[in-house]
């Protein structure tokens, strides 16, 4: 039996709620078109860092990885039809705002059993429908559990609903990109910082320009 530190993810019932959103997918977009998934390890601890730009995101990169994965979220969607599967993967609420120990505690109890875990590394969906600077968080979980990192951006989630208003569906992108590990310790200060920026450069290189928000400056 799991520990109360460890969220409980329940395999067949996370992979029947994907194979549900798979099949609903179609009516409310064009198409989910996913690459780089040969990136993601299939076992073993992983991080899987993601930009954030709408509500939609965290179920669709599930549909999109060749993993089960359990998410971080900052938002509890009471009585919603994504409450299923996020109770499945045994999502991790976490307090915004603050250092939530017992989130971080559950978060990394999930990487050291060799899980694999969903972090929006800018904390919260992006005001501007782009980049905006990462919080700390992954580079803390990474640095502190030894797990590689794998990049996922995603795009096209914040045009889903305005796109089915106008009786329009939008056309989804999840591009994963390749393994990566930062210094194992314990590591704080202005050096988590710097390893945050690594990771957000990581992930605005597999975005679109537009997408890259205060990382359009990269070459």
């Amino acid at each position: 039996m799991a520990s109360p530190s460890t969220p409980e993810l329940n395999p067949a019932a996370y992979r029947r709620w994907i194979s549900a959103f798979w099949t609903a997918a179609p009516l409310v977009m064009r198409g989910v078109v996913v690459e780089g998934a040969e990136h993601v390890p299939l076992t073993g601890r992983l991080l899987l860092v993601i930009n954030h730009l709408s509500y939609l995101d965290t179920p669709i990169v599930g549909m999109a990885m060749p993993r089960l994965v359990t998410p971080i979220v900052g938002e509890r969607f009471e009585h919603s039809v994504f409450t299923p599967v996020l109770t499945a993967a045994g999502s991790i609420y976490i307090n915004r705002g603050e250092v939530d120990r017992t989130a971080l505690r559950r978060a990394s109890a999930v990487l050291e059993n060799e899980g694999c875990l969903a972090v929006a590394v800018e904390g919260q969906r992006s005001p501007t429908g782009a980049l905006t600077h990462g919080k700390p968080g992954a580079a803390f979980l990474a640095t502190r559990t030894g797990s590689p990192i794998v990049p996922a951006a995603i795009w096209g989630t914040e045009r889903i609903l305005p796109a089915l208003k106008r009786l329009r569906r939008a056309e989804v992108h999840v591009r994963f990109g390749e393994p990566f590990r930062l210094p194992h310790g314990r590591i704080r200060g202005a050096e988590l910082d710097h390893h945050t920026e690594y990771i957000m450069r990581q992930l605005a290189a597999l975005l679109p320009e537009r997408y890259r928000g205060v990382y359009s400056h990269m070459s």
